[in-house]
């Protein structure tokens, strides 16, 4: 899609004008300017309402409802009328237009069509000031673009997507954007003792990998390293899951593929911050050499683990990634994401990812980011009252404590456990954000959670150095 900024509309295009309640035109009395309300007032000018005071993320959502709704009709040529909003605001709603013709049918021998307007169609839009509302528009594109390419990878089923496939990707993105990708196989992780990572394997003819990516502007002042969970399939081991859902276990490398795509869209930005990514990545699955219960397994930083439960397998391969990321980079901020417990979803739903960190500072900055952009977040303690449901007889620590209580907190103290008490530590528990039920698909599907979030925290970040 190509975008442009425009002065005056013509009146032979289709423009769209947004209104909010309380300013829709006069003349319209049927026209309330409700939340996502529709009025033809011509052949060629659509209303859009927008509802009472509307916060950006919301206007994202009513554009990107808008075009998916009508993604088979568009026509090649567009108009939104943006005269009196700021750049931001342009960049929310162009954001929600490209995303509104996100295609899901990735898989399908017969796809049903979407207008070529999101490809080679043109979307002109009428501005103030042309510089500010076009660089933010061209930032939104990129933004869509990557969330969409993210969606994609959520979407796959994990016969598309191994780990090594997960590795492939990396390396392919850091040529085409300018940073760089290492990744580690079987060999090398054996070599380097990340024996969590290959305990969870053992069960999977797939073989495992830490991907290990690196985005190094000219300057910067700060190191920030994302640590993703990137279990490309997740039977849940001898601790095997129902069958219900278990399909939906494609989904549980949401957070490798949040540190995927920030770690993209922040090269294609230049944001000047120093990004490391890292992936532990694996299949978690069922045969006579899986991990068992009552497993007492190592790990990369040396201290032992006592499984309990085998479908808590994602904090013991995020155990080996975050200590990784502390020895080898000295990050001066640690953030570590993942689908990682039901028990954030009872907590919070499916409207926001649990939060835990001790550091005050770095959880304001990161709900200011999560407010802003709309993938929001909700902090919850991780307070040392807590340690004691981690503690092992016969380890250093065990894996779950196997109560029907605090699942989420104790995790993220497991977690903790591996970060040699790293000063500016943050755990984003996205398991009901990451993968779910939207207008946009029949069943459910991934969102590209974190990649916004990640990246407003970044640029933030960077403006603050």
């Amino acid at each position: 899609m190509q975008i442009e900024i425009i002065q005056e509309p013509d009146e032979e295009i289709l423009i769209i004008r947004p209104f909010e309640q309380g300013s829709e035109p006069g003349n319209q009395e049927m026209f309330k300017a409700e939340k996502g309300e529709l009025w033809w007032y011509s052949s060629k000018e659509l209303w859009l309402g927008l509802g009472k005071t509307p916060k950006l993320p919301a206007v994202t959502k009513i554009f990107r409802s808008l075009f998916f709704k009508r993604k088979d009709r568009w026509p090649g040529h567009i108009t939104l009328d943006a005269r009196g909003r700021t750049a931001e605001w342009v960049g929310n709603a162009v954001n929600g237009v490209v995303l509104g013709g996100y295609d899901l049918q990735l898989y399908k021998t017969e796809p049903k069509p979407v207008s070529d307007f999101f490809k080679t169609g043109t979307l002109s839009i009428v501005a103030d000031t042309a510089s500010e509302v076009g660089q933010s528009a061209e930032t939104a594109q990129k933004t869509a673009g990557v969330q969409m390419r993210i969606m994609d990878l959520m979407n796959a089923p994990s016969n598309y997507k191994t780990p090594e496939i997960l590795g492939e990707w990396a390396k392919s993105s850091s040529l085409e954007n300018g940073y760089s990708v290492e990744v580690l196989h079987k060999e090398e992780l054996e070599k380097q003792g990340m024996h969590a990572l290959l305990a969870v394997s053992k069960g999977s003819e797939a073989p495992p990998v830490m991907i290990i990516s690196e985005y190094k502007p000219e300057k910067y002042t700060k190191t920030v390293a994302l640590v993703g969970k990137g279990v490309t399939f997740d039977t849940g081991g001898i601790s095997i899951k129902t069958s219900a859902n278990m399909h939906l276990m494609k989904s549980d490398m949401g957070g490798a593929a949040a540190v995927l795509g920030a770690i993209e869209l922040a090269a294609q930005l230049q944001i000047p911050v120093r990004i490391v990514g890292i992936i532990p990545s694996t299949e978690n699955s069922v045969d006579g050499a899986a991990m068992k219960p009552g497993d007492v397994i190592g790990s990369y930083s040396g201290k032992t683990i006592e499984v309990i439960d085998t479908d808590a397998e994602g904090r013991l391969i995020l155990a080996d990634g975050l200590h990784y990321a502390v020895k080898h980079f000295q990050p001066d901020v640690l953030i570590d994401l993942a689908t990682l417990t039901g028990s954030v979803i009872q907590t919070l739903g499916y409207e926001a990812a649990g939060l835990f960190t001790p550091n005050d500072d770095l959880a304001h900055e990161l709900i200011n980011a999560a407010d802003q952009t709309g993938e929001r977040l909700w902090r919850l303690p991780v307070w040392d009252e807590y340690k004691e449901e981690i503690s092992s007889d016969i380890a250093d620590v065990k894996n779950y404590h196997g109560k029907p209580l605090a699942g989420a907190i104790v995790a993220a103290k497991f977690l903790e456990f591996f970060t040699e008490n790293h000063p500016a530590w943050a755990h984003l528990d996205i398991a009901g954000t990451a993968f779910g039920d939207t207008e946009f698909a029949p069943g459910r599907a991934g969102t590209a959670y974190g990649v916004r979030l990640l990246v407003k925290y970044l640029t933030v970040l960077s403006q603050s150095s």
